[in-house]
């Protein structure tokens, strides 16, 4: 795996998305996982001050998402998100917010992630879990 070659695509595609609008940059990619990176400013603050709870819930799945296309099959298959829930553990109101994607289950059809938001100390902000399908594109 090309790293530099990887994270260049799927910072590539967030162009014109929502992944721009929340400056979401994808940051570092393993041979089972991808991690994002998301400033927390006012932008992504809810009216009290601290980090939005949509917009981490938002990080994580696009991170999720953007690593299906890192380690699925998305020539013939396209990927949709299932289901995702999470927990928030701790706020936070200033600096960077991290989002690592690994899979719990790789199947054929249906994929499990797990998503650890933490802070730049590497504390846990939020556990998510995110279900995505894999289904065949029209031929």
């Amino acid at each position: 795996m090309n790293k530099q070659k990887v994270l260049e695509q799927c910072n590539a595609y967030t162009k014109n998305t929502l992944m721009e609008t929340l400056n979401i940059s994808y940051v570092d990619v393993g041979v089972d996982f991808l991690v994002a990176k998301m400033p927390v400013t006012p932008k992504v603050h809810q009216p009290d001050g601290v980090l939005h709870g949509g917009a981490m819930v938002a990080l994580a799945e696009s991170v999720g998402s953007a690593a299906c296309y890192v380690f699925l099959d998305t020539q013939n298959y396209m990927i949709r998100g299932l289901e995702i829930s999470a927990n928030h553990v701790r706020s936070l109101s200033e600096g960077d917010v991290f989002a690592t994607a690994k899979f719990i289950h790789k199947g054929r059809t249906t994929q499990v992630w797990d998503i650890k938001l933490t802070d730049s100390e590497g504390r846990l902000i939020s556990a998510v879990k995110l279900t995505t399908i894999a289904l065949p594109k029209a031929s």
